[in-house]
């Protein structure tokens, strides 16, 4: 007879414990001060360009609003992973429970997610802006811009919210997420069965969401190249004036595809080291929430001189 091993599915509470980096000794502290200043250059760059668009009424168009959404969505993909990833390098507690993992993994997808669907929709407003100037105040009101924030939140709350679905009442096995945080795959890679029907889903919503906007992004930008180069033939200053209104959002989906394209790529390397791997895993939490607020701020002329402008009469003040 052939010997069968009995799994024994866990309990709850389930504690997970994260494998993390493998930190050699005397660079813990110093890992720490990275993804402090890190997560200050997030929360200061973001923070700024959030504070100032609300305060200042002639940044209240669709474009400055899409970027408002923008920010919030890069705050909640920093703060779901750097907190913790500082806790684990400053203390080495590599120990979650079982709600914060969920949640934790929850917020990531979503910013994963979120980030593509709002870089649709201001791929849009951007179109509108360029190929239809005369009317665009018409098309881009006030109840369209709404909705359209709105879908993009709705439409990467729900792909997230039917993805997560799967872990009601799926037993797990195992409590070692081999991972720097949790993730949708890395849980139910502990699951005592296949989850078939998980990476069916994951792999379809993926494909499907990331194609789509791609293609929206596309179409926006073809338009919007083909109508600055009509334009640019009898006024050249129309033609730059596009360029620089849309260069920003197009560096920022870039930035955001080419940290994507790193992942994927360094999984596909078994001579890669695994640190190397967990930190290319990260990038896309760290680096796009980092700098796009510098984008917008270096390319965006209104957005940067209220800045200065804002910056410049706090210090008047104080004098």
């Amino acid at each position: 007879m052939e010997n069968v091993t009995m799994v024994t599915p866990l309990k709850q509470p389930i504690v997970f414990e994260l494998e993390g980096f493998f930190v050699p000794p005397g660079y813990s502290s110093l890992l720490f001060f990275l993804a402090l200043f890190n997560y200050m250059v997030v929360l200061l760059g973001n923070g700024v360009v959030l504070c100032v668009i609300v305060i200042d009424k002639n940044l209240h168009r669709p474009m400055f609003i899409l970027v408002c959404n923008l920010v919030v969505c890069d705050l909640l993909g920093a703060t779901a992973v750097l907190p913790r990833l500082m806790m684990h390098f400053l203390t080495g507690q590599k120990r979650i429970v079982y709600t914060l993992a969920i949640a934790q993994a929850f917020c990531v997808h979503t910013y994963g997610a979120a980030v593509q669907t709002i870089l649709g929709a201001m791929a849009y407003d951007r179109y509108i802006a360029v190929c239809e100037p005369l009317r665009y105040h018409t098309i881009m009101t006030s109840a369209r811009l709404h909705f359209c924030c709105a879908l993009a939140w709705l439409i990467a709350l729900l792909c997230i919210a039917v993805l997560f679905a799967f872990h009601m009442n799926t037993p797990l096995c195992g409590n070692i997420i081999r991972h720097v945080y949790c993730s949708n795959r890395s849980i139910l890679s502990l699951a005592c069965s296949p989850t078939l029907s998980n990476n069916i889903y994951g792999l379809s919503m993926t494909w499907s969401l990331s194609t789509s906007v791609f293609l929206i992004i596309a179409f926006s930008y073809i338009r919007i190249l083909h109508a600055s180069v009509k334009q640019g033939r009898s006024d050249s200053a129309a033609r730059s004036k596009a360029f620089q209104t849309c260069a920003p959002h197009l560096v920022v989906y870039l930035l955001f595809e080419i940290a994507s394209v790193i992942i994927i790529v360094s999984h596909r390397f078994p001579s890669v080291s695994q640190n190397i791997k967990k930190f290319f895993s990260i990038l896309v939490v760290i680096i796009p929430p980092a700098i796009n607020p510098i984008i917008y701020g270096l390319v965006s002329k209104e957005l940067r001189g209220s800045i200065i402008k804002h910056f410049t009469s706090q210090a008047c003040r104080k004098k």
